[in-house]
């Protein structure tokens, strides 16, 4: 390809950038190459991979370069991506920005049409580099377009494209198989798949040892089997701003033996964890004058941030996670705010995503030498692919009390995620809430590991009812939800019905008036979960009809109604009380 002169990034639309010219490359998609360095040249290969996958091989003789994909609109509805949030239909060209690394977001996105089919599906094979996005549908040439400006690479620079595929998930599933493969994810055991108790809706940062306390037995009680400690347990954890972070050591008036209270707390069956922010560092820490000079910008409210790619930044970093966990006995840490780290992105001092990588595999390294087992949770937008060596508990990002976002954030998450366990973000409600509430708020983390966060013994006793039935079901269904197969359905829909299926079973959540298949001819065990605003719901037996056995359960577990009936091919309504559950089994005919 030949070169062309580096632009300046500053047309309103893709269409009034330097010309490139674009040749055919995958389906109905189209390549261009840009190479942004005086004489260089770019050139592509595209090559095929295990799984039907394709890998497209870009050099550009040590040059940054820019990659543009085009489709034709067709009948295209929505592009999703890591950074989409709830922006998920199609955006104009002069409006689709990302900037992406490796602690913020993925380079990769979905195009696909009002089918739910896949139009174009990618992913950045090395997840590390910072790299510019711009997107959207070109006015002028009638087509969806996706720019990447990659950074100069000695190596070719790699993208996954998946072929046109039926659903969003189904393409998705292919990324992930490869990345699970290419990256060795971070062992999770078994209690990075358990239900936890959070400090944090519940507490904020008013917590003490036998508040917590408190709230542990009766978490565990309930089904949880981990119990994170939030912002608050450390000296000046007070106030919603982080100028006090820093020196990390227990507050002594409400933790006067922390490491006393941790055992108290395991005695209890729970997994303990505590929360850390360790790049940031606030004027009121009284090591703020030693490694002030480290954070010379500044992040979250209050605080600085220490620049990872110091080595000395990395030593204190390590040194002092585990010290904690040594010191008081902690199953493992709710590493916080590793995103700010971007503050440093783009300064001509290193790149900030390969920085994160040493200083994550050291942590790691030493954390697991003394905590083989360990536990450390992550959250968005810093859960992508390239961050599955270093966490095995991937939270949603905040939305105290949104169950539909809770639903939307985990799902968006599971999709990339190539290891570990996708957690919900607490989950919050008031103690005056109908029971129906309480219902919703569990039912929109049901596709992921749910986090509670209430006060447990000052809300009603239908409440803690509720929370237990759901946690029991979770139970049961766990492999089913984190490890089968699951179809959302259409990301700009925002996933109003989830099915997941493996074997005879199929769990579907429903959240909004749609009809649920019923396929008997593929499965023999359903259980319908009505997250929907309705008490019913409507279904369409699929194949030929059968013999059903039926147990409804009301939003607090007790059972409504149990029937043997036969239920014909088509469609029919089921009565199933809003935050409610319908069992149903196919059985043999009643003699």
């Amino acid at each position: 390809m030949e070169n062309h002169a580096v632009e300046t990034d500053e047309a309103v639309t893709t269409a009034g950038l330097a010309p490139a010219p674009y040749e055919p490359l995958l389906e109905e998609v189209s390549i261009a190459l840009l190479a942004h360095a005086p004489g260089a040249q770019a050139s592509w290969v595209l090559g095929d991979l295990p799984g039907g996958l394709r890998l497209l091989e870009v050099r550009a003789e040590g040059a940054p370069v820019e990659v543009r994909l085009s489709v034709p609109l067709g009948d295209a509805a929505g592009y999703w991506h890591p950074q989409g949030g709830w922006q998920r239909t199609l955006l104009a060209d002069w409006d689709g920005r990302a900037r992406v690394s490796l602690v913020d977001g993925h380079a990769a996105g979905c195009l696909y049409d009002h089918s739910g089919a896949t139009m174009l599906t990618f992913a950045a094979a090395d997840p590390v580099p910072e790299t510019t996005v711009r997107f959207g549908v070109s006015e002028e040439n009638d087509t969806h377009v996706v720019h990447l400006l990659l950074p100069a690479s000695d190596g070719p620079h790699r993208l996954l494209l998946v072929p046109r595929a039926p659903s969003v998930a189904t393409a998705m599933r292919s990324l992930r198989g490869w990345f699970t493969q290419s990256l060795t994810p971070m062992k999770t055991p078994d209690s990075a798949r358990t239900p936890v108790y959070s400090t944090w809706y519940a507490f904020n940062q008013n917590v003490s040892a036998q508040a917590v306390e408190t709230q542990a037995e009766l978490a565990a009680g309930l089904g949880c089997g981990v119990l994170i400690l939030d912002d608050g347990w450390q000296e000046l954890g007070h106030g919603r701003g982080y100028a006090g972070c820093g020196d990390w050591r227990p507050d002594r008036a409400k933790f006067p033996d922390f490491a006393e209270h941790v055992a108290r707390v395991r005695a209890c069956g729970l997994r303990y964890m505590a929360w850390i922010a360790p790049l940031l560092l606030g004027p009121d820490a009284a090591c703020h004058a030693t490694w002030a000079p480290f954070a010379p910008r500044a992040g979250a409210p209050g605080a600085h941030v220490l620049d990872p790619r110091r080595p000395e930044v990395r030593r204190h970093v390590v040194d002092l996670c585990v010290g904690l966990v040594r010191e008081f006995g902690l199953d493992g840490l709710k590493v916080d705010f590793l995103d700010e780290a971007m503050v440093y992105a783009g300064d001509g001092a290193g790149d900030v995503g390969r920085a994160v990588i040493t200083l994550l595999t050291e942590l790691r390294d030493a954390l697991e030498s003394v905590r083989p087992d360990l536990l450390l949770e992550l959250r968005q937008p810093y859960v992508g692919p390239g961050m599955a060596p270093f966490g095995n508990m991937l939270r949603s990002f905040d939305c105290p009390a949104d169950a539909a976002a809770n639903r939307v954030r985990t799902i968006d998450t599971s999709l990339l995620a190539s290891g570990g366990a996708v957690h919900s973000d607490m989950l919050l409600w008031s103690p005056d809430a109908p029971v129906e509430s309480v219902a919703r708020q569990l039912i929109g983390a049901l596709h992921s590991v749910p986090q509670i966060s209430v006060r447990l013994d000052r809300i009603p006793g239908a409440h803690r009812e509720s929370v237990a039935f759901w946690l029991r079901q979770w139970h049961q269904h766990r492999e089913l939800l984190l490890d089968g197969e699951v179809e959302p359905g259409r990301p700009d829909e925002l996933y109003p019905l989830v099915k997941a299926a493996a074997g005879d079973r199929c769990l579907l959540s429903v959240h909004s008036d749609r009809v649920v298949p019923l396929d008997f001819t593929a499965y023999r065990h359903f259980h319908l979960v009505n997250g929907a605003a309705h008490g019913r719901v409507m279904v369409e037996v699929r194949g030929a009809g059968g013999w059903v056995q039926g147990v409804i359960h009301g939003p607090d577990g007790r059972i409504i109604e149990a029937w043997l009936t036969f239920m014909p091919e088509g469609a029919r309504s089921l009565v199933v009380p809003r935050g409610g559950l319908a069992s149903l089994t196919i059985t043999e005919r009643p003699r």
